[in-house]
């Protein structure tokens, strides 16, 4: 008997929550397929089960009172995981027809993922593959907040405990100008020659920007640079038409520095290695079509 009435009392809430988060008991209604009476119903019962008012009418439909909205955020939490765990099942079982949802880079798309991304196509066809586009920072946080699988970053990165990091690519930062600078090629420089000369930087929530950054300000070098680009591929085309030094990851500017439009600084010490990782949420489980994806890069990194 308990069991049935805590059934029916969870219905009750489901209502409670869709009308609260609409607005209105028709909106409501037609969200749950349901009629507007049996709406009105399951508020009426769990309003006097609980021996509060929930909602007011008002001109354009409800609105929460007092007591509703201290309750509503408890509710919507229960609901919205209890959706959550109902799409990861539908997606478990739906598996050849799932999704896959990736955060990347510019950087990390182009020169590490787009292989597996043709290759997890060719293989899984159906599957539906989701890439988000942005720097690492918003890939770590689209991370916690579960709206990605996993996400393909750059080094250095801050991420909480629960991700959990694989480094899966080295890659390097290079220096790169245009003709205008040409004397400058063959030399073995010191970094403090870059306080001279204009630069082209990436804008200092990428990666790539924070470690050329960590790496200078360690040789007591901090630069303002006379331009802050969105892309790698932009800070290429500056330096191209002679507007300053770049700083990119070296593959962005491997094709031009080949055909001689740009060349690449040489300094007495280079600067490290850094790596490209997958990182995934152990408090956000990854789907299955993204487990799939997973194996795919496991097999071709073996």
């Amino acid at each position: 008997m308990s069991m049935e009435y805590s059934s029916i009392n969870t219905e009750y809430y489901k209502v409670f929550y869709y009308v609260g988060r609409l607005g209105s008991i028709t909106a409501a209604a037609e969200a749950l397929c349901i009629s507007q009476p049996a709406v009105s119903q399951a508020i009426k019962q769990l309003e006097k089960s609980l021996g509060i008012r929930l909602f007011i009418r008002n001109q354009k439909g409800v609105r929460l009172t007092a007591e509703g909205r201290l309750l509503y955020p408890y509710v919507e939490r229960g609901i919205e995981n209890l959706l959550d765990g109902e799409q990861m099942l539908r997606r478990l079982v739906d598996l050849d027809m799932g999704e896959v949802r990736i955060g990347a880079s510019d950087m990390t798309l182009q020169f590490y993922l787009l292989p597996y991304l043709e290759t997890f196509h060719g293989k899984y066809p159906n599957i539906k593959v989701t890439v988000t586009n942005g720097p690492t920072p918003e890939t770590i946080e689209a991370l916690y907040e579960g709206r990605i699988d996993f996400g393909a970053v750059s080094t250095p990165f801050d991420a909480r405990p629960e991700v959990e990091s694989v480094e899966v690519k080295k890659i390097r930062n290079t220096f790169v100008a245009g003709n205008k600078y040409w004397k400058l090629k063959g030399k073995r420089l010191e970094y403090e020659v870059l306080k001279s000369l204009p630069c082209i930087f990436l804008e200092k929530t990428t990666s790539t920007r924070r470690f050329m950054d960590l790496f200078l300000e360690k040789k007591g070098i901090v630069l303002e640079p006379e331009f802050e680009l969105a892309t790698s591929d932009m800070v290429v085309q500056f330096a191209i038409r002679n507007m300053g030094v770049g700083c990119v990851m070296d593959a962005f500017a491997r094709e031009k520095i080949k055909s001689g439009e740009l060349f690449e600084l040489a300094f007495r010490e280079m600067m490290p290695e850094r790596e490209i990782c997958i990182v995934t949420d152990r408090k956000n489980p990854v789907s299955p079509a993204g487990e799939r994806f997973l194996e795919v890069l496991n097999t071709k990194n073996d």
